[in-house]
């Protein structure tokens, strides 16, 4: 497992990006000067030892050396002793909606980031809990299984888009199905399931059916719902540019809706509560009372104990490309110049 210890550097290398600008802007404002002077055919035989590759090199090495100066300023640390400590907490499963349904933007910036947000927001107040992800659309794909790793859990939900699973509709009842599989601690009397999604059902009644089973294996339900009734059409982008909106059979332009009412039978059969996920703040300290009233159980989890410093390293290799970055000449290097690797040969 690797952690940083100063993450805020990270911000350090917003200084690439300016840095290349800088020199493609230096590089064309010195063309125009030195065409000013003279032709290029005559620069040439003035200059025949200057490199017109050397500058692109060094700025390739500053910028490796920023790099990993960088790096070695947050200061990566890699877990090196693993130990199994007791916690206490709940199970829960996020079963997260990835239909092309989730892509309309009637809240924004789309029902899909929303729900991404949402349980991101969840995880971040949540202390011993263990979580799982599901992500459903036509059927429903094991995500993350239950673990007590939330920054792994938080990496697998930034992934998800609706690309990811081919088969497109809403099946709930199979996400719910795939969920009473999560958990497997006989002993854990509180798991809980979060479904967030917009609604949209397209299981034709096998969710109730999912929904018994669920409550007969002990899982509470809860349904968070991500859009608006009013709806919105679902844009179809390229490239993060909206070139179309999606249409039905007839050719009339697709206008999904929160469907309030299937997420709120679910979670009445459920033994749960449906929670309108509009307001990100409202519905995590909502569900966050919800937990806090659950009884904890007791369980062994394994973590990492000691971390070792890995700082030394970055900063050694960025030094190092920084002190090539002065060694290295604007003029061409003689024994590169008979290799000809750049076939320079052929300009002279």
């Amino acid at each position: 497992m690797i952690q940083f210890d100063e993450e805020i550097y990270f911000y350090l290398l917003g200084v690439i990006p300016v840095v290349v600008v800088l020199f493609v802007l230096l590089q064309v404002w010195k063309n125009r000067t030195q065409r000013k002077f003279a032709d290029l055919p005559l620069l040439k035989r003035i200059t025949p030892n200057r490199s017109r590759y050397k500058s692109s090199l060094k700025l390739l090495l500053f910028l490796l050396g920023i790099t990993f100066l960088t790096l070695g300023l947050v200061n990566p640390k890699i877990g090196t002793k693993l130990e199994t400590v007791k916690r206490e907490g709940v199970d829960i499963v996020f079963a997260v909606d990835v239909s092309k349904s989730m892509l309309a933007e009637d809240i924004a910036p789309n029902r899909l980031e929303k729900a991404k947000r949402l349980v991101s927001e969840i995880i971040n107040q949540l202390a011993s809990d263990r979580i799982g992800i599901i992500a459903y659309a036509g059927q429903a794909f094991p995500q993350l299984p239950i673990t007590t790793d939330y920054g792994a859990a938080k990496m697998f939900l930034q992934s998800m888009n609706t690309d990811m699973l081919t088969s497109q509709g809403t099946a709930i009842n199979e996400a719910i199905e795939l969920a009473t599989t999560y958990y497997n601690d006989a002993e854990q009397t509180n798991r809980v399931l979060f479904i967030i999604s917009d609604g949209e059902d397209h299981s034709e009644g096998a969710v109730q059916d999912a929904v018994e089973n669920a409550v007969d294996e002990g899982i509470r339900i809860y349904t968070i719902g991500v859009g608006k009734t009013k709806g919105a059409p679902i844009p179809i982008k390229r490239n993060g540019i909206v070139e179309s909106l999606k249409k039905d059979a007839q050719g009339e332009v697709v206008i999904t809706r929160l469907n309030e009412e299937v997420l709120t039978d679910i979670a009445d059969e459920g033994n749960g509560e449906y929670i309108d996920g509009t307001n990100t703040e409202d519905a995590v300290e909502l569900i966050k009372e919800q937990l806090l009233q659950m009884d904890k159980k007791e369980f062994e989890a394994k973590q990492f104990a000691e971390f070792k410093d890995q700082f030394q390293w970055f900063l050694a290799i960025g030094l190092l490309f920084l002190f090539l970055d002065i060694f290295v000449l604007d003029k061409k290097t003689k024994w590169l110049k008979k290799l000809n690797l750049f076939n320079e040969k052929i300009e002279e």
